[in-house]
């Protein structure tokens, strides 16, 4: 934090924390704890009826129509399809509690080792996407903040927010589908689709990141906006600082705290839309799995890849909230 702000805005004394084993901070812990593991059995509960409720027959989707009839009822018998809904659910969360998460109906292979094959390309591909999002809004936002600041340059300004608001509501797919037909069909630069190589990365990455990067730089500028209006970034410039070390040294650590927060949201809802990105661009991950899973109803498949989904979303947006009440401790641990 700057050594100007004490000097530019008294503070009030303040209680002394009680640390991480504190009482509110241990009741913030169990609170979150608690919220996490009932919205980790809601997403399991729901994942199991949805994917249970859906009319079609995964045995004979996996065996095909000409099966003997025999065959498919002793498929359906050893895989426990047969059994009360509720027996079924019962089992799973017993397999679930041991680590089991089933075998594929279609492939006959164990589940985790399908989400072991594909999730490191969903996770660099969602990482990825994040470091650019955040590599682009952040300077971006700062820039047009520092040019536009009290209404200069309305030109501009109005510029950035049409564009950003535009970009930030395109549904990912549709960039992804737009981006396919202008770099790798009308212009041949990149792969239209597959996993080889560093330039299949690309596009994919754009589409995930270009929304996204939008929304954070429009927060980025706002953040870097009110911050330049504070006292300590007045006095700053009392003492004739040099613009680039205000901007850079005072304004910025203060402005992007809150969306940094914001940006690991983010990065769920990335995780989330890689499901259509990668079908967009046949990409071997956990999203082109699940939509081919569905297709064929195999339900150990579509239970564990949208668990794994879950999870991922469930633990970011835990961290976030953890990041939040240490970086400001009012906004969260102050009203329990």
């Amino acid at each position: 934090m700057s050594t100007l702000t004490p000097a530019a805005a008294p503070s009030l004394p303040t209680p002394k924390s009680k640390g991480l084993v504190g009482g509110r901070w241990s009741r913030f812990a169990l609170r979150r704890t608690g919220r996490l593991l009932v919205s980790l059995w809601v997403l399991i509960t729901l994942s199991f009826l949805m994917i249970h409720l859906v009319p079609g027959d995964p045995v004979r989707a996996a065996l095909g129509m000409t099966a003997p009839p025999e065959l498919v009822v002793a498929k359906r018998h050893a895989l426990g399809l047969d059994d009360p809904l509720l027996t079924q659910y019962l089992h799973y969360l017993v397999n679930l509690l041991r680590g089991d998460l089933g075998e594929s109906i279609s492939t006959q292979l164990p589940v985790s080792e399908t989400i072991a094959q594909r999730l490191p390309a969903t996770a660099s591909l969602a990482v990825l996407a994040f470091v650019v999002a955040i590599l682009v809004s952040v300077p971006l936002g700062v820039v047009v903040a520092v040019a536009t600041r009290r209404s200069r340059r309305r030109r501009t300004e109005l510029t950035f927010a049409g564009a950003s608001v535009v970009l930030g509501s395109i549904p990912d797919f549709l960039v992804g589908v737009a981006l396919v037909c202008v770099f790798a069909v009308n212009l041949p630069w990149f792969p239209v689709a597959g996993r080889a190589g560093a330039s299949s990365y690309v596009l994919p990455a754009l589409a995930l990141a270009i929304g996204p990067a939008a929304v954070l730089a429009r927060i980025v500028r706002v953040e870097m906006l009110s911050v330049l209006e504070t006292d300590y970034i007045r006095t700053a410039r009392a003492k004739r600082l040099p613009a680039l070390r205000i901007h850079l040294r005072h304004a910025l650590p203060n402005a992007v705290t809150a969306t940094l927060t914001l940006a690991g949201m983010m990065l769920a809802s990335m995780i989330a839309g890689t499901v259509l990105v990668e079908n967009v661009f046949a990409w071997p991950g956990l999203g082109s799995t699940i939509v081919q899973s569905i297709v064929t109803k195999d339900y150990p498949v579509v239970q564990g890849t949208v668990l794994v989904y879950g999870v991922g979303v469930l633990v970011i947006n835990t961290l976030v909230d953890v990041a939040l009440a240490v970086l400001d401790p009012r906004s969260t641990i102050g009203d329990l």
